[in-house]
Order: C-alpha cells, then sequence, then structure tokens
C-alpha cells in the first residue's frame, strides 16, 4: 500500500468515526429525553397521592358541575382553599405540558377526567376572581389544559377498564 490508498483509508475511517459519534450522540439525547419524560410522570403521580389532595378533592366534589361562584363560596373558606389548591396544582401541570416537560396524552390518561370535572366545578368562580381582583392571568394554565383535554376529547373516551379490558402485560 502506498502513503496515498493509506490517506484515502484513514479519511473513510475518520468519515466513518464521525457518522458514528452522530448516530451515537444521537441516541443518547432520545435516551435522555425518555428519561426526562419518564421522571415527569414519575413526578407528576407522585404530586397527586398525598391527602391534602385526597381532602380537596372530597371537598370540591360536593359541588355540582358548572357550579356558580356563589354555589363555592357558600361552602365557606375550605371550599375556596380546595378550589385553590387545585388551581395551583393543575396551573403547574398545565404549563408543564405547554412547554413540552410531560405529553397532554399522559395527562389525559392519568388526570384528565378530575382536571375536567374540576374546571367545570371552579370556572365560574376563577371568573369572579380575575374580575374582582383584576386578575386576568388566574388560572390560565389551569383553563388552558381543561381546553386541550376537552379538544383532545378526553371527557367523551371510555373509561380505562372499558377502553383496555383485553389488555394483557407483555411476556
Amino acid at each position: 500500500m502506498d502513503l496515498q490508498t493509506l490517506a484515502n483509508l484513514a479519511q473513510v475511517v475518520s468519515a466513518l468515526a464521525v457518522v458514528a459519534a452522530i448516530v451515537f450522540g444521537l441516541i443518547q439525547v432520545r435516551q435522555f429525553q425518555m428519561q426526562r419524560r419518564d421522571t415527569a410522570a414519575t413526578e407528576l403521580v407522585r404530586s397527586f397521592l398525598d391527602a391534602q389532595f385526597a381532602q380537596a378533592l372530597r371537598v370540591i366534589d360536593s359541588l355540582p358541575n358548572n357550579a356558580t361562584a356563589e354555589q363555592l363560596r357558600a361552602g365557606g373558606a375550605a371550599m375556596e382553599e380546595a378550589a385553590l389548591y387545585f388551581a395551583m396544582r393543575f396551573e403547574t401541570v398545565g404549563l408543564l405540558v405547554f412547554r413540552g416537560k410531560i405529553p397532554l396524552s399522559l395527562v389525559g390518561e392519568f388526570i384528565g377526567g378530575i382536571a375536567i370535572d374540576l374546571w367545570s366545578k371552579v370556572h365560574e368562580w376563577v371568573a369572579l376572581v380575575r374580575k374582582e381582583q383584576s386578575r386576568e392571568h388566574f388560572c390560565e394554565w389551569f383553563q388552558w389544559l381543561a381546553e386541550q383535554l376537552h379538544k383532545m376529547g378526553r371527557h367523551a373516551q371510555s373509561p380505562a377498564f372499558v377502553q383496555y379490558r383485553d389488555w394483557s402485560p407483555r411476556q
């Protein structure tokens, strides 16, 4: 082999090394994104598994759908505290979905029905708070999230126990 052939071979090997490095980098980025989503999903689940969530849900659930602000306020401080608790929780989730940190589909499957139902119970109260306090942005991401979940048809989907009745774990 002459020097020119070795130089050509070195260039080919070098080009293959660069391509391999790029492919490896892309695979690593993809794995990192999947890990980040898994972590976000785990944290989402964890954030909704506490006694305060259960207590607030029990309080708010006594309201009818499309409750008026007066009905909510008639429930006293505990009712408004529960509404504010959910407002802050879903405000955070909405922003995380918008920023692409948590997939909307995951939120829809996990808490979509609850988010839509809760928005139905508190939206009139939110509108009143916005007006009373001149805070147009109050609960903006909660409203956005409920609207997105509604658009994706979460409210019309069958419950998981019906939808996935024939599911079986992978072996």
